[in-house]
């Protein structure tokens, strides 16, 4: 059973996650275990090379993770995360799809990829939850 009635709903709950709003992250979709949360590129997301900044990529992996295990348990806090960075973005947006592995009595894992719109797989990120 989700914890939100509609998408409008965890979009209000979500606002509250100033972190990812002020970066220009978006909850696209909300499914039962999962969901998708996608953002739009900027010139601030980039370093000294001209690539994505690895912390861009792992919070909006983050926020799917918060997105896909707070609706599955509200309250969920990470206990274990970790990430992986497979390629380099091509693309001008980021798109981060979660789906629920495993969801125990207090603790849950979630698998989150994180594409570009060129559909390259740009990370995986495997986080922990705690069920308070």
């Amino acid at each position: 059973m989700s914890t939100f009635s509609t998408l409008e709903e965890a979009r209000a709950f979500f606002t509250g996650d100033r972190f990812a709003m002020h970066n220009g992250m978006h909850l696209d979709e909300l499914t039962d275990g999962g969901c998708t949360v996608s953002m739009d590129l900027r010139e601030e997301h980039r370093n000294a090379l001209g690539g994505v900044m690895g912390g861009v990529i792992f919070t909006l992996a983050d926020f799917a993770f918060a997105v896909a295990s707070n609706n599955d348990h509200r309250s969920t806090v990470a206990l274990d995360v970790n990430i992986h960075f497979l390629s380099g973005t091509k693309g001008q947006r980021l798109t981060a799809k979660a789906r629920c592995v495993k969801s125990g009595r207090t603790t849950a894992v979630y698998e989150i990829t994180v594409t570009d719109d060129t559909e390259r797989t740009v990370a995986l990120f495997i986080g922990t939850g705690y069920k308070l």
